[in-house]
């Protein structure tokens, strides 16, 4: 899975409390805290190569002495964390999550002072294994089968990299890009590792990769107009069978994914074939419920995507490219305004009844 890790498991434990004064009846202090931070431009990888050991252990509360009976808080350990991570627990359940810069989590308490209470006795801190599992936060994610040209795609439209050739599975990891406008906004697009049939029982890369569509805004499809067909044994696909199929995999994975806003590209239209087959595609995507018996029952999903918009294009030629910019612009500006709108309107009804 190249370089890129997207889950980390951590030992986290709370400081041990400070000794009570019996005598006096004096307080130890409580240990420290172990807390996540978001922070913006931290990776796992960071992590990782920070602290090789994976082990956060916060102070010890101060003992209470004559001269100062109430004994210190122990210091507290801060780990910052990249945003959109998701904490687990080790049995597999989410306790906590980080979206935004600046937002934290208490991942292990520390353990209060000797007092009275507990026979001036410290407690030891809460000791705990964690898993920080990142969601990649993008505000569109490309998703297609393998080869459909998403790396070339991303490279056309952004300033990111990816490496790109003319085989199956070129992506193994997540690479992010922006598009920049003209008037200095940016869009943040991620090219996922490609789908293929079965992704969401976990073949091949299934989970890796369908947890990052999870965080995107907006989904924005790439289909190769000639179709697909990963490998010999495998069946030959057609492009509309590849909308369908991806449909499937999104669906199964789970069911939220397909009432996201999402955008359909048709790439590879310099092609000799490509004008028949768009033309077919488009009859086929008007009317699909006609078209369905062309795949077998279990690949047909219960509900179809409606895509906002349709752009036929070519990576290698560059036509289509900016008007799928603008069209992709164009879709986050209308999902921002409908969120204050939203917004504005809960305002409203919180005023009014609260009046």
């Amino acid at each position: 899975y190249g370089n890129f890790i997207d889950d980390l498991r951590l030992y986290v434990k709370g400081g041990t409390g400070g000794m009570g004064y019996p005598r006096l009846g004096g307080e130890g202090g409580r240990g420290g805290d172990v807390w996540f931070v978001a922070r913006e431009r931290t990776t796992l990888n960071s992590i990782r190569d920070k602290y090789p050991q994976k082990r956060f252990v916060a102070g010890t509360g101060a003992n209470s002495t004559v001269k100062a009976l109430k004994g210190e808080k122990g210091k507290d350990c801060e780990v910052h964390v990249p945003l959109g991570i998701s904490v687990l627990c080790d049995d597999g359940k989410q306790i906590g999550e980080l979206n935004a810069a600046g937002e934290r989590f208490l991942a292990a308490r520390g353990g209060l002072g000797g007092s009275l209470a507990t026979n001036f006795v410290p407690c030891k801190g809460q000791r705990r294994i964690v898993h920080l599992d990142l969601k990649l936060i993008a505000d569109v994610g490309l998703v297609g089968f393998p080869n459909a040209g998403k790396s070339s795609l991303l490279s056309k439209i952004s300033h990111a990299k990816p490496e790109i050739a003319n085989y199956a599975f070129t992506t193994i990891q997540p690479e992010l890009g922006k598009i920049m406008y003209a008037d200095y906004k940016q869009i943040s697009v991620a090219d996922l590792p490609g789908l293929i049939e079965g992704a969401h029982a976990n073949k091949g890369m299934g989970h890796k990769f369908l947890k990052h569509v999870e965080r995107t805004k907006q989904l924005l499809l790439v289909v190769d107009i000639a179709g697909f067909q990963l490998s010999i044994k495998t069946q030959f696909r057609t492009a509309f069978e590849t909308i369908l199929l991806l449909t499937k995999e999104l669906e199964l994975y789970k069911e939220e994914l397909l009432t996201k806003p999402a955008l359909l590209a048709i790439n590879k239209i310099d092609l000799p074939c490509a004008k028949d087959n768009l033309n077919e595609l488009m009859k086929q995507l008007q009317n699909p419920q006609d078209f369905l018996h062309l795949l077998e029952e279990e690949m047909i999903p219960a509900n179809t995507l409606e895509f906002k918009d349709v752009i036929p294009i070519s990576t290698y030629t560059g036509e289509g490219i900016e008007e799928l910019k603008a069209c992709i612009r164009k879709s986050i500006d209308e999902e921002a305004e409908q969120e204050n709108e939203e917004y504005r309107k809960k305002k409203l009804l919180l005023l009014q009844t609260s009046e």
